[in-house]
């Protein structure tokens, strides 16, 4: 967890240098949904166990 918010003042220390300006907006911009993907990951964290081979369904051949 340490490293997610280690990637958020960063991000945070990066927005706060860049210019605010129409050249710089694209890159804001990526930050800002960079930002929110690090704060969604924080409140729900992902689930990294697979789903491993449940229990499926068969369908018959048909042969004429």
């Amino acid at each position: 967890m340490s490293s997610t918010l280690a990637k958020i003042a960063e991000i945070k220390a990066e927005m706060a240098w860049t210019q605010k300006n129409k050249a710089t907006a694209h890159h804001l911009g990526l930050l800002k949904a960079r930002l929110a993907k690090l704060r969604r990951e924080l409140i729900t964290p992902k689930d990294d166990r697979g789903g491993g081979p449940g229990e499926g369904f068969d369908i018959p051949r048909f042969h004429p």
